[in-house]
């Protein structure tokens, strides 16, 4: 029998940007009883979880979870809004706007890609003047959404969304703003009311800490209105019939129940932490990281400091250095986990996740063990990250240690 818990001692350190470390109190909820889908007790969870979900997204307006993944959403979020053939302006960040753009062409749309050439455009957000241009120049309105990439999980670029909205509306043009922040979501700011995103996806293995296997679709009601003239062949992703059986709290399918009682205890978590604290906590921590990278001389795959991730930081390695045999000797030497560089940014850099169940001492220890693995590599490093990260952390104590202290 394969063996999945093969940890010799102590806990495997998962360091990737997700899926992010499961909190016990999320596995000790989902470890209650099974139970009936179309019964009394889940129809108050269901009305309990649909009522206060809305307030992770910052949105007023209806939320559909999908029992699926995040490409699950990406469908959905396309499928329920637009129509064969029909043109969308889609921006290059990365690995996963890629994907999209893919899914989005497989789909029967014709997906216009645009953004930075080459390897560079993979270190930069969107550029929303260049949307702008960009649909000024549609006189005809053909192009009928424009999709975008939050945080670029393959990069560690976070992209000013209100920005994209400013252009869109700068531009005069109709075309719906549909936003992947799968990653973003509960780490980094998001605002789908006030930002004016029409459908936000997102999914539940991030910043949600909880396993992969829910997704959503977030909607405003221009979204909705465009979804009752869609012509995209869907049934499962549909919005229609969801957001009628959610009415009583129930799925017109057998949804995933105890994920949703994890789902149920995160949103708690969440808000009894403050949205606020939360994505303070996740700037502290990438800023903390950041130190380390500098002070051992990497580069950072993101150029653009604005634009930093606070999920994620993307560690690029000197020529000739493989990045993926460089993780590989952290996992074995260490118990380490860490992100793959992906697509065009493959063996060239690795990835540190820093989102979710952490704490100081965890990133602590995982800078550690890229230091190590850096040295035992043969990478030639500037200074000690470790120092650097500990001089950030204990100059700058996470505000609930510094009340503590003054108590």
């Amino acid at each position: 029998m394969l063996n999945l818990d093969f940890h010799p001692s102590g806990r495997h350190f998962l360091q990737i940007p997700g899926p992010s470390p499961v909190p016990d109190r999320i596995l000790r909820a989902m470890s209650l009883p099974t139970i009936d889908h179309r019964g009394p007790e889940f129809g108050a969870l269901g009305r309990e979880l649909l009522g206060k979900v809305g307030k992770i997204f910052k949105t007023d307006g209806p939320v559909v979870i999908y029992p699926a993944s995040g490409t699950g959403a990406w469908e959905a979020a396309l499928a329920n809004t637009l129509s064969p053939g029909d043109p969308v302006l889609m921006f290059e960040t990365g690995h996963f706007a890629s994907l999209w753009q893919r899914l989005a062409r497989r789909l029967g749309l014709e997906p216009e890609f645009i953004g930075m050439p080459g390897a560079e455009g993979w270190r930069h957000g969107v550029d929303a003047n260049m949307i702008e241009a960009r649909l000024k120049e549609d006189t005809e309105h053909r192009l009928k959404a424009v999709c975008v990439v939050h945080n670029e999980t393959s990069t560690g670029v976070t992209s000013d969304i209100a920005a994209v909205r400013r252009a869109i509306d700068a531009a005069g043009h109709p075309a719906l703003l549909l936003v992947d922040t799968i990653s973003g979501l509960a780490s980094a700011d998001y605002r789908h009311d006030e930002w004016g995103v029409d459908v936000t996806i997102s999914g539940s293995q991030k910043g949600l800490m909880l396993p992969p296997g829910i997704s959503f679709n977030a909607i405003s009601d221009k979204a909705l209105a465009a979804s009752r003239e869609s012509r995209l062949p869907k049934s499962f992703w549909a919005w229609d019939e969801i957001l009628e059986a959610n009415q009583g709290g129930y799925w017109p399918y057998t949804p995933n129940t105890n994920l949703l009682y994890g789902l149920n205890e995160a949103i708690d978590m969440l808000l009894d932490e403050g949205l606020d604290n939360v994505l303070a906590r996740h700037q502290r921590w990438a800023a903390g990281v950041r130190a380390a990278v500098n002070a051992w001389g990497l580069e950072i795959q993101c150029q653009d400091p604005e634009v930093y991730s606070p999920v994620l930081t993307g560690v690029v390695m000197p020529e000739g250095v493989d990045a993926d045999a460089v993780r590989k000797l952290i996992y074995e030497r260490f118990d380490l986990s860490l992100g793959t560089g992906l697509g065009k940014a493959k063996g060239r850099m690795f990835r540190i996740g820093h989102l979710g169940d952490c704490n100081d001492l965890t990133l602590m220890a995982t800078l550690a063990g890229c230091e190590m693995g850096l040295k035992l590599s043969g990478v030639s490093l500037a200074g000690s990250g470790v120092e650097a990260a500990m001089a950030y952390f204990s100059e700058n104590p996470a505000p609930h240690v510094a009340r503590l202290a003054r108590d």
